[in-house]
């Protein structure tokens, strides 16, 4: 049994607890949280767990293995930098820190301590996600060529950050995680509609060194509530419509072949070719289920997280260049 306690239980973080208190490897012990409102809830769901205001409490205690952070993202450093230094293993909710310094220190203390460092990229462990990394590892799709991404909806509006650091790292956790590399530059166009120097919508295109691309699409500020990801390969293509129930997975059999590149005629050197559409049956599981279930195996067994420090300090790096480049307008930000 791991013993655990979840730092932040409100909005994502109810779900956190929700998960860890019906894991059989972890032992909650405790739910700690400011608003008053939200520990009388916690202790009485959950009542073998002890609702608490002041983390300290929790890090004295020899029997707490882990903390799980999920407090708003301003706060990720200061929390997750204090039960490291209390020698606790620490999972962190999405961006892991707001500046890869920060990230990048956290990694180091982690390492430092022997402790594990796991960053909550939520969609790496996806069932339909997996389905196309191995899609990819198989060369069922041929060469990747390029993904894009749409994460919109008329949501939750944020205040205290723009829609690129709240919805991308999503996308670019994805994006690094099937083409198993780290982007070298990013552009990054977005505008705040509703909220001044707080952008609602943004468009941002990530390039790699060998020649592919990701596109993502985010905003808070749209008619449609889309979660999808589209993978172009050389022989087939792949769509990923998360708000699908029954049919995540979609495999094109399409494609476009150059037949010669010494002609004139567009048509002669380039053959369309378009094939079935397979539907094919994805393994089922809570994404956030599976993400704590390895987590707490991680502890359990000493090995790596699949989205560990490094991946974290990554994504972080990749939303800085995006906020450069926003800044400077679209201008192309190195990562």
């Amino acid at each position: 049994m791991v013993g655990v306690a979840v730092v932040g239980a409100g909005n994502w973080g109810k779900n956190l607890v929700r998960n860890l208190a019906a894991l059989p490897g972890a032992e909650l012990r405790y739910i700690c949280d400011l608003n008053e409102k939200t520990r009388l809830a916690m202790a009485q769901a959950y009542p073998k767990s002890r609702a608490i205001g002041d983390m300290a409490i929790a890090l004295h205690d020899p029997a707490l293995d882990a903390v799980v952070v999920a407090v708003d993202a301003p706060a990720h450093y200061k929390v997750a930098k204090a039960a490291l230094d209390a020698g606790k293993h620490v999972y962190v909710e999405k961006p892991l820190t707001l500046s890869s310094a920060e990230a990048q220190e956290l990694t180091d203390l982690a390492a430092s301590r022997g402790r594990k460092l796991m960053v909550g990229h939520l969609l790496e462990y996806h069932p339909a996600v997996n389905y196309m990394k191995d899609l990819i590892a198989r060369g069922a799709v041929g060469k990747p060529l390029y993904l894009y991404f749409q994460r919109v909806n008329l949501g939750i509006v944020r205040t205290t950050e723009n829609a690129w650091w709240s919805l991308a790292p999503h996308d670019i956790s994805v994006a690094c995680y099937l083409f198993d590399a780290t982007p070298t530059s990013v552009s990054a166009t977005g505008h705040a509609y509703l909220q001044e120097g707080v952008e609602d919508v943004v468009f941002a295109n990530l390039k790699f060194a060998d020649g592919r691309m990701a596109h993502i699409h985010v905003s808070w500020l749209d008619p449609h509530k889309i979660r999808k990801v589209t993978l172009v390969g050389s022989q087939k293509m792949v769509v990923f419509d998360d708000m699908d129930a029954s049919e995540k997975i979609r495999i094109y059999d399409k494609g476009a072949e150059v037949q010669r590149r010494s002609v004139e005629s567009y048509i002669e050197a380039i053959t369309l070719r378009t094939g079935d559409i397979l539907i094919p049956q994805v393994p089922t599981g809570e994404p956030l289920q599976i993400e704590c279930q390895h987590f707490l195996q991680c502890v359990e067994k000493d090995t790596k997280p699949r989205s560990d420090g490094a991946d974290g300090v990554r994504v972080v790096k990749v939303l800085e260049a995006g906020s450069r480049s926003l800044a400077q307008g679209g201008e192309p930000a190195d990562v």
